[in-house]
């Protein structure tokens, strides 16, 4: 059994990637789409069979991924290089997706290689850029037999790329409602509980927009994925009463979990792996749950840019990682929802073979809803606003108006 995977930094670290998707956000709103350029060259849409016509496998592949997806003597990766031949050059360069996508972006539009052979990105205001300027390659899935067998339904299908034609699902959280029950008398079952006068002062929401509109646009029962500007408006209404009301204590990037803690907010918009890595490591009891409304499903994806010098290497590399055994490992250490549900079950056969603390530790891993989500869970998931280019700023602006005011 490997060290505990709960106690390797891994608060810090996540913490760390995720405030990266509030500047990424701040990025879309004005602050750095000027260094990104919203607009950019698009790239002629490349057909699949044209795409992957007389590629071959180079024998290397070079993976920008965020810091500490993967523990630190790679075992995944040397497990890949074993089993295939193929050594990866793996760099911790997401740092800040805003960034690494305005760094990338020219290269891209130029049609020069990027120095990665695939990356990781998180659904939204940047992949959606990729995605329409044509600068991801599409995916062979004949080429990919364990992605095929294994990703979980969930991930078959979303609306910021359909049938996974140019995106491979790396790890998920969830943005839901954790809750203190030293405070809260009641099971919190509703977005709308985040609006009731019982807890004036004591609710906090999330200063991100694409976390927020979602949670106002579920509030007036607007599914996220077919909003329109209008109900952007609305949405940031209701989210305006909420504020002047004097309900919201604070909008918080991703410094939520000790306020909730130590009580200075009884409830609010949280993200699942920071409940269940605090609950883990402190031994608190905080309660996170998917409201009957709806909640988001956010999502690291793989990407092979249409520039990559070792396609087909970064493809079998991408496969590799949905075997099951491989995926359980992953899961283990950074303790996300892996999009391959048969790590569970893995996972729960290591758990029956290990004893003392390491079993106690991989049993609460696999039992755990905030890791792997209920189909009832997954059917109330939405991903973030589907941005069209050019659209970005109109909708961030909107609900700044109300997170900063």
């Amino acid at each position: 059994m490997r060290t505990n995977p709960l106690f390797r930094g891994m608060t810090q670290a996540r913490y760390g990637r995720r405030d990266m998707l509030k500047l990424s956000a701040m990025a879309a709103a004005g602050i750095g789409l000027s260094a990104c350029g919203v607009s950019g060259k698009q790239q002629e849409a490349v057909a699949d069979d044209d795409f992957w016509q007389g590629k071959k496998e180079t024998g290397n592949v070079r993976f920008a991924n965020w810091p500490l997806y993967i523990d630190s003597k790679r075992t995944q990766l040397k497990q890949f290089t074993k089993a295939t031949g193929i050594t990866v050059d793996y760099k911790e360069d997401v740092q800040d997706i805003a960034a690494f996508a305005g760094k990338l972006q020219p290269q891209l539009a130029n049609g020069d290689s990027t120095g990665y052979d695939m990356f990781v990105l998180t659904n939204g205001i940047e992949l959606a850029r990729f995605l329409a300027l044509g600068y991801l390659a599409p995916l062979d899935h004949e080429r990919m037999p364990n992605f095929t067998a294994n990703i979980g339904e969930a991930y078959r299908n979303n609306s910021y790329d359909p049938g996974n034609k140019h995106t491979a699902p790396y790890a998920s959280g969830i943005t839901g409602i954790a809750y203190n029950p030293k405070y809260v008398d009641r099971e919190i079952t509703s977005i709308a509980d985040l609006w009731d006068p019982k807890f004036k002062g004591k609710v906090g929401m999330m200063s991100d927009p694409q976390e927020i509109a979602n949670f106002g646009l579920l509030a007036g029962g607007v599914n996220p994925a077919e909003s329109t500007e209008q109900d952007w408006q609305a949405a940031a209404d209701k989210l305006r009463q909420q504020r002047d009301d004097g309900i919201v204590r604070s909008y918080y990037a991703q410094d939520f979990v000790q306020p909730l803690t130590n009580g200075d907010v009884w409830l609010t918009m949280a993200w699942s792996g920071d409940i269940y890595q605090q609950n883990a490591e402190a031994g608190t009891d905080l309660r996170f749950v998917v409201p009957e409304e709806g909640a988001t499903i956010w999502t690291d994806v793989m990407c092979v840019p249409t520039t990559s010098e070792a396609p087909v290497d970064a493809l079998k590399l991408i496969d590799f990682l949905y075997q099951p055994d491989i995926a359980a490992g992953l899961t283990e250490y950074i303790t996300y929802i892996p999009p391959v549900p048969k790590a569970q079950d893995i996972l729960r056969e290591q758990a029956q073979d290990a004893s003392g603390k390491a079993r106690a530790e991989l049993e609460r891993l696999v039992e755990s809803p905030l890791v792997f989500p209920s189909e009832e869970d997954y059917s109330r998931l939405h991903n973030y606003v589907a941005l069209e280019p050019g659209k970005e700023k109109a909708f961030t602006s909107v609900f700044h108006a109300v997170t900063q005011a």
